[in-house]
């Protein structure tokens, strides 16, 4: 029986069924956690659940070295780089690995990261904190205690450039999503970065080479193309408003040195009346539907990337802003 490698229509589609049935499976596990343990349990351990389900149906399939249920839809197996042999099982648990407990992991790391770094700048969300704390045998727990040691040994102006960096991290890393993406269209292989790290490529199981393949990969060559292009035009702009952004600051700090009385230092201004996103003093106060307070143009500018509360992640659309006049 030939074997050809798989064109990017049948790599997409094979993700697209597996995140089906993941999703179907996910739900089912949920429904059954919270009916066992109660909507609060269910509420501390649904990011678990779900990471225990991806591992459950990856370890079911891929991890015994059987074909998962898209790829086995569109007729396609694994291969290591030698397109000879299916990868072995230390190949395809690294994979199982990366796909899905490194982004649990990496992302419950910039989150802790984050709160805790918020919280030495602006103490009165300590109380917030330990009231969400998780369970004690929870990763976030263990992950919380460690980066709350590491931000301890940091001084205050470190740690104003560590909060920043970590927002910088988190863009990054869409990016880097998004430009592995737009590879795959212009390459043809590596559809997930976890593929491309454990080194797993496909080949197809089908009869001879059809015409309708040349043009498949051509046409995705030229949405790769585009994509780079969008993505470049993404950066650009972003390092465009960054240096919009510090060059506001530093008018602003111009400014507050030349009318500010010597009683209004930052020293002994409250922190309460800082924006968490810029750290300097909130200019054109704007509200959260959950309540906390930020620059106007700083959270109107992270909201273009995630409609959410920096602080505690609730989800609300832009238009919900409140813009607070005579504030004081």
């Amino acid at each position: 029986m030939p074997l050809a490698p798989a064109n990017q229509s049948q790599l997409i589609r094979a993700v697209q069924k597996d995140e089906y049935y993941q999703t179907f499976l996910k739900n089912s596990a949920n429904e059954a956690f919270q009916t066992l343990a109660g909507s609060k349990s269910w509420l501390d351990w649904r990011k678990e659940v779900e990471l225990l389900s991806d591992i459950a149906y990856f370890g079911l399939t891929t991890l015994l070295g059987y074909q998962t249920l898209g790829e086995e839809y569109v007729n396609i197996i694994q291969v290591d780089p030698s397109k000879r042999r299916i990868p072995t099982p230390a190949r395809r648990g690294l994979f199982v690995v990366c796909h899905t407990f490194l982004p649990y992991f990496v992302d419950k790391l910039l989150v802790c990261l984050e709160n805790e770094l918020e919280g030495a700048q602006e103490p009165s969300c300590g109380v917030r904190r330990r009231q969400a704390a998780p369970g004690p045998w929870s990763l976030e727990l263990w992950l919380r205690r460690c980066t709350r040691r590491a931000v301890g040994l940091l001084s205050e102006p470190q740690r104003k450039k560590c909060l920043p960096a970590v927002f910088v991290l988190q863009q990054t890393l869409t990016l880097l999503h998004r430009f592995h993406v737009a590879l795959f269209y212009v390459s043809g292989m590596f559809y997930q970065l976890s593929k491309r790290t454990s080194a797993i490529s496909y080949l197809r199981v089908s009869g001879p080479r059809s015409d309708d393949d040349g043009t498949i990969r051509s046409s995705y060559r030229l949405l790769g193309a585009v994509s780079l292009i969008q993505l470049l035009t993404t950066v650009c702009l972003q390092l465009n408003n960054f240096r919009q952004r510090q060059r506001a600051r530093q008018e602003w700090k111009l400014y507050r040195n030349l009318t500010g009385s010597p009683q209004q230092t930052p020293k002994s201004r409250s922190s309460r009346t800082r924006c968490i996103l810029c750290l300097e003093e909130r200019r054109h106060p704007t509200s959260t539907p959950c309540g906390h307070l930020f620059c106007w143009e700083c959270i109107t500018e992270w909201c273009n990337t995630k409609a959410e509360c920096p602080l505690c992640r609730e989800k609300f659309q832009p238009h919900r802003l409140v813009y607070l006049r005579n504030y004081n």
